[in-house]
């Protein structure tokens, strides 16, 4: 007997230990943190690094910058890189479901404290105010910290994220050199120059915005920061090599900031060297008010080759769940006209709250800030939490909403919503990648659906906190059968039974309820979800995420064109660019067994590397309700296509009526051909004489001056 028992746990030894050499299954390649140009499987959580989490106590400021006692809202408070690792290591933002961080500016900052009216003394622990961005700031850490966290960040399966601020310098004045440490540039250590006696033309000198037009927004300063010049070649050279400096630091993203105070011309050859040089998922600020729908918002993300943070879902959001000004109905509107306006839908960063706005939980119940939580993380788009949301952090504006952490409690309802839902994103394709429908609604219930092939999520809120309602006559399309709610009764969600034909059996749905059902199916069709970059040109690799793709390889095409296969796997394929004729290609792929895929649309496939210029016209005179616009022979100029031509052109800032201006991405090192034309509605007018010529430079930039020709 003794002998058999021996044998018996030699054998179960043996066993376990067989089963503890077996790796682990990889995660598929659209869920891996490799994959930088796809975050449609993440959770983004975004950190103000100073206000998170002081891991080392010997890099804090010291003096006036600095308070300990956390009260002195605008000063530093000790947050650092090597707290953000703490965090990482000890399991409260992966056991959350987090997958990504997006952190603070990392670059020096300036050292000088500022006067405050109303908090006395002011710092740039925020790390808006850059002073060198070929340094780090040392209040967060060295670059061996940064690297460590990015390590670290990455052994956990997390992408990081960095904020990058090329809009401006400082705080500045042109009268008081004195002032602050009046918006001086470095370069490494080196002084390049300041505000005041700016000779080399660094800085714009036009005065603070009024934010009366888009021009002003873009050529004068945003307050009292002083405004980079990037069409100044020394500008343009050094935030392209600043940012190439971050990438090889191994970041995975990158937040812009201030995206609606730059020129578009200079910020697509931006993200064209970006994504030359090694593309990262990037998403810009572009802030829009309650209800505000702005077309050049729209036509920066459909074209600039970046993406933007979804202010028009976080406002609608709050309205709905936090203000109660709007109802569920104005809800799923905003879902169907941003998915009409926006090409690339799921790439648009959504969010409930952040450091610009007043944080979404005031007081009172708890739960409309879990049912915004749920609806954000089981909608279209790539959801980030801010810091402290998770444990319903209050404060009305900046600093007020930029408090230290106030608790790393992982037991609140908040912080196990996410925890639920987060991982998701990656085990169900629907939510990723699926298109949304609206399947039932009133003023207080949202239930919609989530489809990717034979993959669904059906999702109902109810934001009325003292009333049920009787849900009848829903379909779904999840096949039939009995469905738990994935949040397992959190949210007093229930289970629904769904018949053959798709009817959901009649269900009371409690006050405040939010239910997830849910399937993921084994066997899929080939189907597209994600393609990355969207802006991209011949010879460039770009990444197809999706399901069903087989493992023995297909094609892929570019309009009719075949690309080179690079990698080929059930869920991720890489491809080069095939050398084609410039302008917008829907992609299709073809499995093996020659099944041919969704189409994913416009890809923009630019003429060639791209430098920004500056185009001028003196004297080019309108009447009422007439703007002037640039065209031209190539794809970045319209070819020729009026209702493609780049404008309306500016003319009150740098230059004043009858002299329009543009600062446009061309591509570089290229003769180009191109006129100027007058709009007025459907009526077109072109100037007469031949085309103006001119040769572009191969990098930096350049002002091209033109007189109009009658």
């Amino acid at each position: 007997m003794k002998k058999t028992l021996k044998l018996l746990s030699i054998l179960l030894i043996t066993i376990a230990l067989l089963f503890s050499t077996i790796p682990s299954v990889p995660a598929a390649p659209d869920t891996s943190v490799s994959n930088v140009v796809n975050y449609s499987t993440d959770v983004i959580y975004q950190i103000v690094t100073d206000r998170f989490l002081d891991g080392n106590p010997s890099n804090n400021p010291t003096g006036d910058l600095y308070d300990p006692t956390h009260t002195s809202l605008k000063k530093y408070f000790g947050g650092d890189w090597q707290g953000i690792i703490n965090k990482i290591n000890d399991g409260y933002l992966t056991g959350m479901g987090i997958t990504a961080i997006w952190i603070s500016q990392p670059v020096e900052n300036i050292y000088a404290v500022l006067p405050d009216s109303t908090f006395g003394r002011s710092t740039s622990y925020h790390g808006y105010w850059a002073r060198d961005f070929k340094k780090t700031n040392p209040f967060f850490g060295s670059f061996t910290d940064f690297q460590n966290l990015i390590a670290t960040a990455h052994a956990h399966n997390i992408k990081v994220i960095i904020d990058f601020a090329p809009n401006h310098t400082s705080p500045a004045s042109e009268t008081d050199p004195t002032y602050g440490e009046n918006g001086r540039l470095y370069d490494n250590g080196v002084l390049l120059g300041g505000y005041t006696n700016d000779t080399n033309g660094y800085f714009h000198h036009y005065g603070g915005t009024n934010f009366s037009s888009y021009e002003d927004g873009i050529y004068r300063n945003l307050f009292d920061l002083a405004d980079l010049d990037q069409q100044n070649n020394t500008i343009d050279s050094y935030l392209k090599a600043a940012i190439k400096l971050w990438l090889d630091m191994g970041i995975d993203g990158i937040r812009m900031d201030a995206v609606k105070h730059m020129a578009f011309g200079w910020q697509k050859n931006f993200m064209d060297s970006i994504l030359s040089y090694r593309p990262v998922f990037t998403f810009g600020e572009w802030y829009l008010g309650t209800n505000e729908v702005d077309p050049n918002n729209t036509y920066f993300a459909n074209e600039s080759g970046m993406n933007l943070l979804d202010f028009r879902f976080a406002q609608k959001v709050r309205q709905v769940f936090r203000d109660n000004t709007d109802t569920m109905y104005g809800l799923d509107s905003m879902i169907q006209s941003t998915a009409a306006d926006y090409n690339f839908i799921n790439d648009m960063v959504t969010f409930i709250d952040n450091h610009d706005m007043d944080r979404f939980y005031t007081g009172g119940s708890t739960r409309p800030v879990e049912q915004a939580l749920a609806f954000t993380l089981t909608s279209r788009g790539v959801p980030a939490i801010y810091y402290g949301t998770e444990q319903y952090m209050t404060g009305n504006g900046d600093p007020y909403n930029r408090a230290m952490m106030t608790s790393f409690n992982t037991n609140t309802t908040a912080y196990n919503v996410i925890k639920k839902l987060a991982p998701l994103r990656k085990s169900n394709p629907a939510i990723a990648y699926g298109t949304q429908k609206q399947r039932w609604v009133n003023n207080d219930v949202y239930i919609y659906e989530r489809q990717f092939g034979n993959n669904v999520a059906l999702i109902a809120i109810n934001r009325n906190l003292s009333t049920s309602y009787n849900i009848t006559g829903l379909y779904t399309a999840l096949p039939a059968g009995t469905y738990s709610d994935v949040l397992g009764g959190l949210l007093n969600g229930n289970s629904i039974t769904v018949s053959s034909n798709g009817s959901v059996t009649s269900f009371t749905l409690a006050p405040g309820a939010v239910a997830v059902w849910q399937y993921v199916s084994t066997t899929n069709p080939p189907l597209i979800g994600h393609v990355g970059p969207t802006m991209t040109k011949a010879g460039q690799t770009i990444t197809i995420d999706g399901r069903g793709f087989g493992t023995t390889a297909g094609q892929v095409l570019f309009g009719t064109t075949p690309a080179t296969i690079v990698s080929w796997e059930d869920t991720e394929v890489k491809v080069k660019v095939p050398a084609l004729t410039p302008g917008k290609y829907n992609i299709t792929l073809k499995t093996a067994s020659e099944v041919t895929s969704n189409s994913y649309n416009n890809i923009n496939v630019l003429t060639g590397n791209q430098v920004c210029v500056r185009f001028v016209v003196n004297n080019a005179t309108t009447v009422w309700g007439e703007n002037v616009y640039l065209t031209g022979n190539v794809a970045e100029l319209g070819n020729w296509d009026t209702s493609k031509a780049i404008g309306p052109m500016f003319n009150q800032v740098v230059y004043q009526y009858p002299t329009w201006y543009y600062d446009v991405g061309v591509p570089a090192g290229t003769t180009i051909e191109f006129k100027f034309i007058k709009k007025n509605g459907s009526t077109v007018t072109w100037e007469g004489g031949y085309n103006h010529v001119y040769t572009t430079p191969t990098s930096g930039t350049a002002t091209v001056i033109v007189n109009w020709q009658n």
